[in-house]
């Protein structure tokens, strides 16, 4: 039964959707829709990346508030649904198993698997539906979906707006959180400012029997786009700089597994400056990441999945940016919890230029950073 409430796929992989009660019983969705029956099943669609789920969840917030008796359901990528399946506004996770289909187009063998997928995906009787991430598939998914209502950004991407019954147009050079609470407010769910993210129990459990009594430091070293990261030298320094105040006695340094090679150097040359260092990437889930920012003094990132997390998790953090602007796509409302590195005049750079390197971001020094953290009381002057 828990299997189903949380819509995890039972043995075989198809989806299971729990209903609220017999379709026979219900309203038609047109009539339920209209504006005098409130919406009985509400379908997110928010598949990845990491961060940017993390950061959908004012959207799940706004929506429950609006419909406390609803159900809602959410899309996400596979690997990703421990970053939201313990919120309790969430009725279930729905997820999609992005690796299985990728290039099915161009492998037929795999379309039957595909093709069931969506259709287990069409059966859940959707009266509303919502896309948050506006691409070819999260489209391809509002249609499928056959919600009475399908919510869909005006400007979305790879023509995902056609899906849309109900087309929104956002501002452009929003916030990211600004521009999907403007589709939730478009289907009737006044904004709440909620982005509390919630660690599963389980991983709670298992960081507090391994945590130690040092208070800790998180330093989020890694980035999928190198022109996003801190050079490596800038964080030994910065870890030497944060145990020197007394405060903390650990520095914990995450990554993915793809990012351990990345990570040891750092690891190493901070150990080589006689401090403490725990080096966890590669060695935990998302939710256990999850427990160990939730426990930590302080978190330094940069623009990564982590600092997205911490925001959600309510403890001391600071975003570091240099090619994307935090106006858009950093901290949500904590303009004082990202610093940015200065650009020069006329400067418009993009972070998929792999030309850049670490070029921008190494002109944040780490004396501006410690700074920083100073103003915000984040650590002692």
């Amino acid at each position: 039964m828990e299997r189903a409430r949380r819509g995890v796929p039972p043995q075989g992989g198809m989806i299971a959707v729990a209903r609220a009660e017999p379709a026979h019983l219900r309203a038609p969705q047109k009539e339920r829709m209209a504006g005098t029956i409130p919406p009985a099943r509400i379908l997110l669609l928010r598949p990845s990346a990491l961060g940017d789920v993390c950061r959908t969840v004012p959207v799940l917030a706004s929506l429950r508030s609006a419909w406390p008796n609803a159900e809602i359901h959410w899309v996400v990528q596979q690997g990703f649904t421990p970053a939201v399946q313990a919120h309790p506004a969430l009725t279930g996770v729905i997820p999609f198993p992005r690796e299985a289909f990728r290039g099915c187009w161009r492998r037929p063998g795999r379309w039957g698997h595909l093709a069931a997928w969506f259709r287990s995906l069409r059966r859940g009787g959707w009266d509303l539906a919502i896309d948050c991430q506006g691409l070819a598939r999260t489209g391809i998914m509002l249609r499928v979906s056959g919600a009475a209502v399908r919510i869909a950004d005006r400007g979305a991407r790879e023509g995902a707006w056609l899906a849309g019954t109900r087309r929104v147009r956002v501002p452009t050079q929003v916030h990211e959180v600004d521009r999907m609470l403007a589709l939730s407010e478009a289907a009737g769910a006044p904004t709440v400012a909620d982005p509390r993210l919630y660690v599963p129990p389980a991983d709670q459990h298992w960081w507090a029997a391994e945590r130690g009594e040092a208070p800790y430091a998180v330093l989020a070293t890694t980035s999928r786009w190198a022109s996003k990261a801190w050079p490596d030298e800038h964080w030994a320094a910065l870890g030497a700089e944060l145990m020197s105040r007394g405060h903390i006695g650990r520095i914990v340094l995450p990554g993915s597994p793809a990012e351990r090679a990345r990570v040891a150097p750092i690891a190493d040359a901070m150990r080589a400056k006689g401090l403490d260092v725990l080096d966890v990437a590669g060695r935990t889930s998302i939710g256990q990441l999850m427990a160990i920012l939730q426990g930590a003094d302080l978190t330094v990132s940069n623009d990564s999945a982590a600092l997205h997390m911490a925001v959600g998790l309510g403890r001391p953090f600071l975003g570091l940016f240099g090619p994307t602007d935090p106006a858009v796509v950093g901290p949500w409302r904590r303009p004082d919890a990202a610093i940015r590195a200065p650009l020069q005049p006329g400067e418009r750079p993009s972070y998929r230029d792999r030309r850049l390197g670490d070029t921008i971001m190494r002109r944040l020094s780490v004396a501006s950073v410690v700074e920083r953290l100073e103003q915000m009381a984040a650590i002692p002057s």
